[in-house]
Order: structure tokens, then C-alpha cells, then sequence
């Protein structure tokens, strides 16, 4: 293994453990020094990756995003029609696999509110995520119009944009609730709204 394999390691380590204890309790809730012990590094690798807690929420969120819209492409990219791709990204956000439904995983859900008041650089990096995001959901739309498996919207970019506006509040109602029925109810008007007309 190479020294900058391992640094990479290392850093991935560190954001991977501070997304775990941030997913639970917030970013004001975890200081630097639980996400040491959870990541199991000395105080000075951290310092060594990321020059304070800010500049490791920035690295964090990126990094979610990133991996988050590579997620999506690969979704995009693979084979089939456009109503099949959104209604597997649709059904991820429920919670029928635990902890691995995208909104009980969702930053923007755990960290939206909490970052824009805290720090304009990571409320930029989530507000530019959800933009890529709700462009690719907006490609899928209009993909979906041209082979007939989805209905046509006269500005796919507006409705995706709602879309998206109504999942992230379905999955707030049902972190409150811990209840994933507004998910439900979320994906039964989804695939109700997006079916062609006849």
C-alpha cells in the first residue's frame, strides 16, 4: 500500500466515522474528539486532513454529495426506462432496509436547517447538491417523456424541483413521526402524478 493510499484511508476513515455520529446526532452535537475515538485516530491525523471542524463538515459534506450523486449517474446511466429508474430512487428513500433507506441516511434531512444558520460555505456545498440532484431527476422527466414511460411537464426543471421538495419534507414527517408512511403516501402521489396521460 502506497503512503498516499493510506493517507486517503485514513481521511475516508475519519469522514466515513463522522458522518455516522453526525447522521445521530447532528453536527453541533459531536465534537472533534468523539469522532477521534470513533474513527480511531490520533488528534493530529485529524489536523493533518482538516484544518478545523468547519473545513471537516465541508470535506464530509462534499463527500456525501459526491457519493450521493455517483449513486444517482450510475442509476441514470443504467439500462431501462425512465419510470423504472425514478421509481427505484423513489422507493431507496424508505426505510424498508433500516438504516439504509435514503432518508433515515439523508444530510440534507439531518443537517439542512442546522448548517445554513451555522456556516454559509457547507450551506453552499448541500444547496449545490440538492441543485445537481434535482437537474438529474429534471433529465430523468424529460428522458421519461420521450420514450412515453413517464408524463410530460412543460418545465421539467420546476417539477423536479418539487418533486424533490416533497420527498425531503415526507422524510422529515417521518423522522418526526418515526413513521414511514408519509414516505408511502409520498410514493403513491409520485407514481400517480408522473404516469402518463391516456
Amino acid at each position: 500500500m502506497t503512503e498516499q493510499t493510506k493517507s486517503d484511508l485514513t481521511r475516508q476513515n475519519i469522514l466515513t466515522a463522522g458522518r455516522g455520529l453526525i447522521l445521530k446526532h447532528g453536527f453541533g452535537g459531536v465534537g472533534i474528539s468523539r469522532i477521534l475515538a470513533e474513527s480511531n485516530v490520533p488528534k493530529g491525523s485529524f489536523y493533518y486532513y482538516f484544518a478545523s471542524k468547519e473545513a471537516f463538515g465541508q470535506a464530509l459534506l462534499q463527500d456525501y454529495v459526491d457519493d450521493y450523486l455517483t449513486r444517482v449517474d450510475d442509476l441514470i446511466a443504467s439500462t431501462g426506462l425512465a419510470r423504472d429508474k425514478l421509481d427505484k430512487f423513489w422507493s431507496a428513500w424508505l426505510a424498508q432496509a433500516g438504516a439504509e433507506g435514503i432518508a433515515s441516511q439523508c444530510l440534507v434531512v439531518k443537517l439542512g436547517a442546522e448548517v445554513a444558520d451555522l456556516s454559509e460555505n457547507m450551506r453552499v456545498i448541500l444547496n449545490n447538491g440538492v441543485g445537481e440532484l434535482v437537474d438529474r431527476i429534471a433529465t430523468l422527466l424529460q428522458q421519461g417523456a420521450v420514450d412515453g414511460s413517464l408524463r410530460s411537464f412543460p418545465d421539467p426543471q420546476i417539477t423536479a424541483q418539487m418533486l424533490y421538495a416533497k420527498w425531503l419534507g415526507a422524510a422529515i414527517l417521518a423522522k418526526l413521526a418515526q413513521d414511514q408512511r408519509p414516505l408511502e403516501n409520498a410514493l403513491a402521489d409520485t407514481a400517480t402524478l408522473l404516469t402518463p396521460n391516456n
